[in-house]
C-alpha cells in the first residue's frame, strides 16, 4: 500500500472523474465507522453502499478500493480469513479500513455539509437555560462543603449553553441579508417572510432585554466566589493529566484555570460592559433592530425595479412585430413617425417670427432656418431663470421649538422628582398625577411588572436608561390602589414602591 506523500491527494477522489462512485464507497466506510466497525471486505462494501446508476460489478469496487487506497484515504490488509485452498491463498484478497487521513477528510467533509445546511437561530430558550445554570451554580457556591464535580458538571452545561447562542446569534445576524433572497421571489413570498421575520425578532429581542438583566445581575453576584470555583475545577481537570513532574502538573493546572477564566470573561462580556465596549448582548440587539429596515429597504427597492423596470430590447421586438404586420409601405412610414416622433411640432411654437404663417404641417426641410438660441443648446431653456428666493429666516420658529422643548424637559424633571423619592408609597398614597408624571409611572409599572415572576412575588429592576431603580412589593389581594389623572381614574391592586434616583446615570 502507498501512502500519499500530499494531504492533497486525500481529496482527489471527491473531484476525480468517478467522484460519485467514491463517494458511496466512503460513505459506507463513514457508516461503519460509526458503528465501530473496523474493516470491511469488498462484497460487503458491494452490498452496504447506495449505488445511484445500478449495482456495479465486484471487480469495478475492487479497483476503486485499490485507487482509494493509493490516495491514502484506505488502508488495505491481506485477507486470509476466507482462505480455504492453495489457489485461494495466491489469489490478491484484501481487508480495508478508514486510514488516519481518511478519517480526517470524512470529518472535514461532515462539517462542511453540516455547515452549509445549518439554519441558524436565535435561541430564546438558550437564555433561560444561562440564567438557571447561574441560579445553580450560585446555589453550589454557597454551600459549606461546595460539591466539585456538581460545580464541574454545572460549569460545562453553562459553557457549552452559551457557545451555541453565541455561535447561532452570529451566524443569524451575519445571513440575515444573505437569507433575504428577495431578486427572485414572488410577492406573496417576500411578504410572509417580511412578517415571519419580524415576528421572530421583536420575540427574541423581547425575551433578550428581559434576561440580560437577570443573568447580569446573577453575575455580578457570582464574581467574589467564581475565581475560587475555576481553581477547584482546574484542580479537578489536572488530576487526568498524564503523569509528570509537579511542575507539569502545576503547568497543567494553570492551563486549565486560564482556559476558564477566558471562558468566564467572554461570558461576562456577553451580558455587562467591558468598559471599552458595550456588552455583545446589546450589540446583538442593534443589529437585530437594523435587519428590520434593511429588509424594508430590500423590499422597496424590489417594488420600486418591478414598477419601473423597462427592456429596450423587447420594446424593439414588440415594434418589429407591428412593422411587419402593416399592409405598405404608407401605413409603415405612419407607424415610424409616430413611433420615433418624426411628425412637425410646429404648434409647440419654437420657431417664432421664422414659423409665423406656416402650418404644422410643413416639413423642416421645406422651411426657413430656424436659429437657436446658445442659450438653449448649453442649458436646455430659452429663458434665464429669475432670481433665487430669499432665504427664509426661521430664528422665531427654532426659539419656539426650544422653548418647547425646555417646557418639556422641565415637565419630565418635575415628574421624575415627584416620583423618585426614595422612600416607599403605596399606589394608593400617590394622589393624583398629571399627565407626564403619569406617563412616567406607567412607564416604570411596566418595566417592573414584565419582571415579576408572579403576582405574589417582589420585583426590583433597574430602568432600561438607567436612571432610576424601582422596588415594587404586591400587597393584600383585597388591597385596592385608584390614581387620578387627567385622562380618567386609573386602578388596580395595591402594591408598596420606592422608586431611587441612581447618581451614576446617564
Amino acid at each position: 500500500m502507498q501512502v500519499a506523500n500530499n494531504s492533497a491527494e486525500l481529496f482527489r477522489h471527491v473531484s476525480a472523474e468517478k467522484a460519485t462512485f467514491y463517494r458511496c464507497i466512503m460513505d459506507v466506510f463513514a457508516a461503519a465507522k460509526r458503528q465501530y466497525r473496523l474493516q470491511l471486505r469488498p462484497d460487503e462494501v458491494l452490498a452496504e453502499a447506495r449505488w445511484p446508476g445500478g449495482t456495479p460489478r465486484i471487480e469495478e469496487v475492487n479497483a476503486a478500493l485499490a485507487q482509494l487506497a493509493e490516495w491514502g484515504n484506505l488502508e488495505s490488509h491481506p485477507d486470509t480469513a476466507r482462505v480455504s485452498s492453495l489457489s485461494d491463498f495466491y489469489r490478491a484478497r484484501f481487508l480495508y479500513r478508514l486510514s488516519q487521513g481518511g478519517e480526517a477528510v470524512e470529518s472535514a467533509l461532515a462539517v462542511f455539509v453540516q455547515t452549509l445546511q445549518r439554519r441558524a437561530e436565535l435561541q430564546t430558550v438558550a437564555l433561560e437555560d444561562i440564567a438557571s445554570r447561574l441560579q445553580a451554580l450560585r446555589a453550589l457556591a454557597g454551600a459549606a462543603e461546595p460539591d466539585v464535580a456538581k460545580i464541574h458538571e454545572t460549569l460545562r452545561d453553562l459553557v457549552r449553553v452559551f457557545e451555541g447562542l453565541a455561535e447561532n446569534a452570529q451566524a443569524f445576524m451575519a445571513g440575515v441579508a444573505r437569507s433575504i433572497e428577495l431578486q427572485q421571489a414572488e410577492a406573496g413570498a417576500v411578504a410572509n417572510y417580511k412578517k415571519r421575520l419580524i415576528d421572530y425578532l421583536e420575540r427574541f429581542m423581547g425575551d433578550l432585554v428581559r434576561r440580560s438583566d437577570t443573568i447580569a445581575r446573577l453575575i455580578l453576584a457570582l464574581e467574589p466566589d467564581v475565581d475560587a470555583l475555576l481553581g477547584q475545577v482546574a484542580e479537578r481537570e489536572s488530576r487526568d493529566a498524564a503523569p509528570g513532574s509537579a511542575q507539569d502538573r502545576a503547568d497543567s493546572r494553570e492551563g486549565y484555570l486560564r482556559a476558564w477564566r477566558e471562558r468566564w470573561k467572554g461570558l461576562r462580556g456577553w451580558f455587562l460592559s467591558t468598559g471599552h465596549e458595550p456588552p455583545q448582548a446589546e450589540l446583538l440587539r442593534a443589529r437585530a433592530r437594523s435587519a428590520i429596515p434593511q429588509l424594508l429597504a430590500a423590499i422597496a427597492a424590489l417594488n420600486e425595479r418591478r414598477g419601473g423596470r423597462s427592456d429596450r430590447s423587447a420594446d424593439f421586438r414588440v415594434l418589429a412585430g407591428w412593422f411587419a404586420a402593416c399592409a405598405d409601405d404608407s401605413e409603415a412610414h405612419r407607424l415610424a413617425r409616430a413611433a420615433f416622433a418624426l411628425n412637425p411640432a410646429r404648434h409647440f411654437s419654437l420657431g417664432g417670427d421664422a414659423d409665423a404663417g406656416l402650418s404644422a404641417t410643413t416639413s423642416w426641410a421645406d422651411a426657413a432656418p430656424l436659429v437657436i438660441h446658445p442659450r438653449l443648446r448649453e442649458y436646455g431653456e430659452a429663458a434665464p431663470r429669475g432670481p433665487l428666493p430669499r432665504v427664509r429666516d426661521r430664528a422665531e420658529e427654532r426659539a419656539f421649538l426650544a422653548l418647547q422643548l425646555a417646557e418639556e424637559s422641565q415637565q419630565v424633571e418635575a415628574a421624575r422628582k415627584r416620583l423618585a423619592t426614595s422612600q416607599p408609597a403605596r399606589l394608593s398614597e400617590l394622589g393624583e398625577l398629571d399627565t407626564h408624571a403619569f406617563g412616567l409611572f406607567l412607564g416604570l409599572l411596566g418595566e417592573a411588572l414584565g419582571e415579576q415572576a408572579g403576582p405574589e412575588k417582589p420585583v426590583e429592576r433597574q430602568t432600561g436608561d438607567g436612571l432610576l431603580h424601582i422596588h415594587l412589593k404586591p400587597l393584600g389581594p383585597d388591597s385596592r390602589a385608584t390614581i387620578d389623572t387627567p385622562n380618567g381614574v386609573f386602578a388596580g391592586r395595591d402594591h408598596l414602591i420606592t422608586i431611587t434616583p441612581l447618581q451614576d446615570g446617564p
